[in-house]
Parts: structure tokens; sequence; C-alpha cells
């Protein structure tokens, strides 16, 4: 298994963009679900909390599916 230093330069800045992206992705979120009434969500706010820790999946699947506009 490789270490992040032996990577290829590439490499490590795609794994870099994809971390910024993911933790982009959770603050939104996460800042969106607090911020917002129990009312607009759909479903329990509690059961997405551990949702958007999810890679990727849970806070685009909160933005698409979780609020009610």
């Amino acid at each position: 298994m490789a270490r992040f230093k032996q990577l290829a330069p590439r490499s490590r800045a795609a794994i870099a963009v994809g971390a910024v992206t993911q933790l982009g992705l959770l603050a939104i979120a996460l800042r969106d679900l607090h911020a917002r009434p129990a009312d607009q969500v759909r479903g329990p706010k509690k059961a997405w909390y551990p949702a958007l820790f999810v890679n990727f999946i849970g806070p685009l699947s909160y933005l698409r599916f979780g609020r009610r506009t």
C-alpha cells in the first residue's frame, strides 16, 4: 500500500480536491440543517445529522431530498 507521500503529484492533488469538496459539502449541509426549522426538513432532523457524515452521498442527499422549499 502506497503512502500519501509516495503517490504521484496528480494523485495527491485529486485526493486533496476530493477531501476539500467533501468537507465543504458537509459544512454547507450541517449549517443548513442546523438553521432550518424542523417543519422545513423531510424526515426527523436527528436522523439527518448522522446521515450527513456518509461521504458525498449524505450531504448531497440532504441538499437534494431532505429540504422542503
